[in-house]
């Protein structure tokens, strides 16, 4: 018993020492620290009014030590608003708003919920003090709202929530009497898609709660980061359940430390476990850029952010206009400005380490303004509006202007029962809000209707810690939704550069971005933003960094050996400047002029036996054609154009086909000189009638008709060919039509097997004068070498295909040339005095 008194006397000392040195007013020891840094409890603000102008009487009674400076800032606002609009003479006028104000309701719920006299903390009527309260303002946090809804609607008293949107509180079934200031944040998924656009990000993490609020947001960003072609590395659902949470606790901080992404997004409920996640990570050294929206912009117990991060946090805030006064308004809340001030006298005096007077508890001493900045300065304390502060400035008005609408409504009753007041309906005044449309003093545009379409603006913040004990809060840019897509955010880069280190940042990327001559190749089984660089295949080029495929050059150009540009293709040809132009050129020039040669030679000779042999004409027919062989080669050196285009082959066809034809004839003389020798045969007169020249122009006129039909339907025309040698362009004539062109070939190549087969049958015979065997092995060089032709002239392509071309040309024109009239230029040359080849081949088989 004795130790139990004992315990009981130590643990009352504090008191009884707190008693005897501090006022009687207050019987509590100070608490200087805070503990709560700048978390927000729920404060409920019920609005009544009284007749007349009321000065200072709001202060009465509503400050406590256990608010937060988030509270105090809070209701620092509200009573802004409300001196405001008690001065203003348009609004409300002989008429003042008052507020009863009751914060931290969620701690004393149970107490609240057994007590028999709930009407004490939400009745619509105070007796004791004549208040009919109008409308209840909740928040900031929505789950005291929720829960205590019940009992506001039990008094019938309208709600006005002036915290951040919450789609729970839309339900009208089960809270009828309830409204939203905020609007839900359709486009912050966009905001937030369009910055990390900006940046260049594109492996980002994402930190959620675990309710419908958190997937909703999550479902919106994956979809919208799909469209953009980002990625999330890892989803963090942070559980409400807390033995479950502390479980996952390390869980979650090891995906979020392995992750390769730098930037990571946080969303949610603020009064979910997600902040408790923040707070046990306040020590850790995690290094990341933060993504969230304005209400998670807090400041803990030890003075620092509660993101606390080397590289800081980039807060998105409904864009509102500056309240100029409001500064003004903080900077003069000393005691001595007001009357009735107990507990703004107890503030100072907690707070500011005032004295109070022992006589008077509403009297401070000791006290000055300097003290009042220092602790809003030690406090971190904000000098302009947050986002729930404004939601609740702008409620103060809209409910001054749904009362001065129904007064108007009302103004004969009012004027009639001007000594007694006027007696408002509480429904009365919730219906006329929520139709209500104003412009605050500020000059914003307040639409209370939800269903209205707004044009959403947001403001983009940075806060990061500047030095150990200052904040940092820069405005960087703002987006609005209401523009087209590449104009929606607008970034403020010398900001960016002069307040925060984002520049300097390791880019939350999975894959480095391929450089230019490279694509983006998957990896299997992982997301779209993980990838390796592949160099791009030949004749494509990436000339961009990042590009998911490479592009074809067109057919004029080529890719360069890196990859990251087309270049125009060397334009050729077959030229006189190539060495295999000028070579064959030069070869078509020396056989056309042997050939020449050998004409005038037999032009000079014609009356010798050698010459007349085997029909001079024909011979003579031959050696023109040959002369033009020759010569035709020409056309296939030099640019193409069309008309050589068509000459090349008409002309080809056709002295080749008088070119071979005349062997024909030839040989057909050689047998019908033979059979004309026999005895009993009657032929003389096809040998002297000269019937075998008729063979020569019978054949041409047909090649002849063949050409014409090939011009006609199908002609040759000029052709390029991009992909036959890197980095030119051929300019080549197309054959046009492939049937009349093999045709022309078929038929000449008939003639000539004809002209073989008759010459080697003949090849035997004894006459004196018989050329066949020459003919014979001149028709067989002529075959071999367009037999050749075909398999080498289909392999080859470009410039070798024309030279191929050429040289057939030649060499087949060369072969019957010389064949044919070498053996008798040599007799007519070197051996004049021989007259017969009998003679000559009897001379040389005795060497």
């Amino acid at each position: 018993m004795l130790s139990f008194i004992f315990v009981f006397l130590v643990l009352k000392l504090p008191f009884l020492f707190c008693s005897l040195t501090d006022p009687k007013c207050f019987l509590r020891t100070k608490d200087k620290k805070n503990k709560d840094g700048d978390k927000e409890v729920d404060c409920f603000f019920s609005i009544y009014t009284k007749s007349g102008y009321i000065k200072n009487d709001h202060f009465g009674g509503n400050l406590d030590k256990k608010l937060t400076t988030k509270n105090i800032h809070l209701i620092l606002s509200l009573y802004y608003a409300i001196e405001d609009i008690n001065r203003n003479p348009y609004i409300l006028p002989n008429m003042s708003l008052l507020v009863k104000v009751e914060c931290n309701l969620l701690a004393k719920k149970s107490k609240i919920i057994l007590s028999s006299k709930r009407g004490d903390y939400f009745p619509n009527y105070d007796c004791r003090n004549q208040r009919r309260y109008l409308i209840v303002l909740t928040g900031p946090m929505w789950l005291p709202t929720a829960m205590f809804g019940p009992l506001l609607y039990i008094s019938r008293t309208p709600e006005l929530y002036y915290g951040p949107f919450h789609p729970l509180l839309t339900s009208y079934d089960y809270f009828p009497y309830l409204y939203q200031m905020a609007n839900k944040d359709k486009s912050i998924v966009i905001a937030m898609v369009s910055l990390v656009i900006y940046f260049s990000w594109n492996w980002v993490g994402l930190i959620i709660s675990d309710d419908d609020q958190g997937l909703q947001f999550a479902s919106e960003l994956r979809e919208e980061m799909q469209i953009r072609s980002i990625c999330l590395a890892f989803i963090t659902i942070i559980t409400y359940d807390i033995k479950l949470f502390f479980k996952m606790a390390d869980m979650y901080y090891n995906q979020i430390m392995m992750s390769l992404a730098k930037v990571v997004i946080v969303y949610g409920d603020k009064d979910s476990h997600l902040q408790l996640n923040f707070r046990l990570w306040q020590f850790l050294d995690i290094r990341r850029i933060w993504v969230t929206t304005s209400q998670w912009d807090m400041i803990t117990s030890d003075g620092k952010f509660l993101f606390n991060s080397f590289h800081g946090i980039i807060s998105f805030s409904h864009h509102y206009s500056e309240v100029a006064g409001f500064r003004k308004f903080i900077q003069r809340m000393h005691p001595s400005n007001y009357s009735n001030t107990n507990s703004l006298a107890k503030l100072w005096w907690l707070n500011f380490n005032c004295s109070l007077s022992s006589s008077n508890c509403k009297k401070v001493k000791n006290c000055s303004e300097k003290q009042l900045l220092e602790w809003l300065s030690r406090y971190q304390f904000e000098m302009s509006m947050s986002d729930v502060s404004y939601n609740l400035y702008n409620a103060v008005y809209a409910v001054a202007h749904s009362l001065h609408e129904l007064l108007l409504q009302q103004v004969d009753t009012w004027t009639n029962n001007a000594g007694e007041g006027l007696e408002l309906d509480s429904l009365q005044v919730v219906s006329s809000l929520k139709n209500i449309q104003f412009v605050n003093p500020l000059g914003d545009l307040v639409n209370m209707n939800q269903k209205a379409k707004l044009d959403i603006e947001y403001d983009i913040f940075y806060t990061g810690n500047f030095l150990q004990s200052f904040g940092l809060k820069v405005k960087i840019g703002k987006f609005f939704q209401y523009l087209p897509h590449p104009h929606q955010l607008l970034i403020a880069d010398e900001m960016i550069e002069w307040a925060t280190d984002v520049r300097q940042t390791p880019p939350s990327i999975c894959s480095t971005p391929c450089n230019p001559g490279f694509r983006k190749s998957p990896q299997e089984g992982k997301a779209a933003c993980c990838f390796d660089c592949t160099p791009c295949p030949e004749n494509q080029v990436s000339n961009m960094t990042g590009m998911d495929y490479c592009l074809k050059c067109p057919d004029d150009q080529y890719a360069n050996t890196e990859g990251t540009h087309c270049i125009s293709k060397i334009v050729t040809y077959l030229s006189y400047e190539d060495p295999t132009g000028m070579v064959l050129a030069s070869l078509a020039l020396c056989f056309s002029a042997l050939t020449a040669f050998v004409f005038a030679i037999f032009l000079r000779n014609q009356d010798t036996p050698i010459v007349k042999a085997n029909n001079r004409a024909l011979s003579y027919c031959l050696l023109i054609s040959l002369f033009y062989c020759f010569l035709c080669s020409l056309l296939f050196i030099g640019q193409p154009h069309r008309a050589t285009c068509i000459m090349q082959q008409t002309t080809f066809a056709v002295v080749f086909t008088v070119a071979v034809s005349s062997v024909l004839a030839k040989t057909i003389t050689v047998v019908l000189a033979f059979k004309v020798t026999v005895p009993g045969k009657k032929m003389r007169w096809l040998l002297v009638s000269g019937a075998s020249n008729l063979i020569v122009p019978i054949c041409t006129m047909i090649q002849i008709i063949i050409c014409g039909f090939w011009v006609g339907i199908a002609p040759p025309f000029v052709d390029t060919y991009g992909h036959t040698e890197h980095g030119h362009i051929f300019i080549v004539c197309n054959k046009g039509s492939v049937i009349a062109f093999h045709c022309a070939l078929g038929y000449l190549g008939s003639i000539a097997l004809g002209g073989f087969i008759v010459a080697f049958l003949a090849r035997n015979l004894p006459d004196t004068f018989n050329e066949a065997k020459f003919l014979t092995f001149s028709m067989l060089v002529f075959c071999s070498v367009w037999i050749t032709f075909f398999p080498v002239y289909h392999s080859t392509k470009g410039k070798a295909t024309v030279s191929v071309e050429i040289f057939c040309i030649l060499t087949s024109s060369a072969g019957l040339l010389l064949c044919i009239f070498a053996p008798k230029c040599y007799i007519i040359l070197l051996k004049p005095k021989r007259k017969s080849f009998h003679k000559f081949t009897h001379t040389h088989a005795k060497v």
